[in-house]
């Protein structure tokens, strides 16, 4: 029955297709989600609060010969979830102007006797081992030459693990949160990428707090930004693109 569904934390739009039997293609591209198809711009990042319809599956009919036995295959949604793994490295420079960068977690000031300028690059990951848990299920590989992991998984999946050179002086353990990430239009989504990043917010709500914009201001500092403090739109198309969503 065609419902009006309000989006829950965690939910996504494979999972929803999977649970009514309508393609997320279908739900998605309904006219009656035109006010949501322009407000999110991808069916990817959805937030909480936000008001879906679902439409109606559609009854297909076969025509089968009696006394005989037929296959029909069900038509399934699969999700997939990629992932890109960085290390940073910091190369400090003569300072240029009276503005300097510090790695993340670093407060910087401009009465620092350190003032340096440090310019950020990223270092992918590549061709290392990991482990990978969904929801019960173990995966493991390596990454690809640009740090990148693509796996299939559970559309209904929400939580995981990822172990990277485990069992080595570099493991890492990343926990992850899946169908959680709001969009990089609302506070909350550009706090969760700065996190993902590596900058630490403080929290992950929708209020403005000293440490979001100190958050923000060593993110613009670091890709040689106007530094405001604020998430203007240069810095959220700037962590979109860094972020990769």
């Amino acid at each position: 029955m065609a419902e009006d569904y309000i989006i829950q934390q965690g939910d996504c739009l494979h999972s929803i297709a999977t649970d009514s039997g309508v393609s997320w293609q279908k739900i998605w591209n309904h006219p009656k989600n035109s006010n949501l198809r322009s407000l999110r711009k991808s069916p990817n990042i959805l937030k909480e609060g936000d008001e879906l319809f679902i439409p109606d599956p559609e009854i297909k009919q076969e025509s089968c010969a009696t006394d005989k036995n037929h296959v029909f295959e069900l038509q399934g949604y699969a999700a997939v979830v990629k992932l890109r793994v960085l290390d940073y490295e910091y190369e400090q420079t003569p300072p240029s102007t009276s503005e300097s960068a510090s790695p993340p977690g670093r407060h910087v000031t401009e009465d620092d006797p350190e003032l340096a300028h440090v310019k950020q690059k990223e270092v992918p990951r590549a061709n290392v081992p990991f482990i990978l848990e969904i929801d019960g299920r173990v995966m493991k590989g390596k990454t690809d030459h640009d740090g990148v992991i693509i796996r299939h998984i559970p559309s209904h999946a929400q939580r995981g693990t990822l172990t990277v050179e485990p069992r080595t002086s570099k493991e890492t353990v990343i926990p992850l949160l899946l169908g959680f990430l709001d969009p990089v239009s609302e506070i909350s989504g550009v706090k969760h990428r700065l996190s993902n990043l590596g900058f630490n917010c403080g929290d992950q709500t929708d209020e403005i707090t000293s440490d979001f914009q100190e958050a923000l201001r060593q993110f613009q500092l670091l890709n040689d930004m106007q530094v405001t403090g604020q998430p203007d739109d240069a810095t959220k198309s700037k962590l979109k693109q860094l972020h990769g969503s």
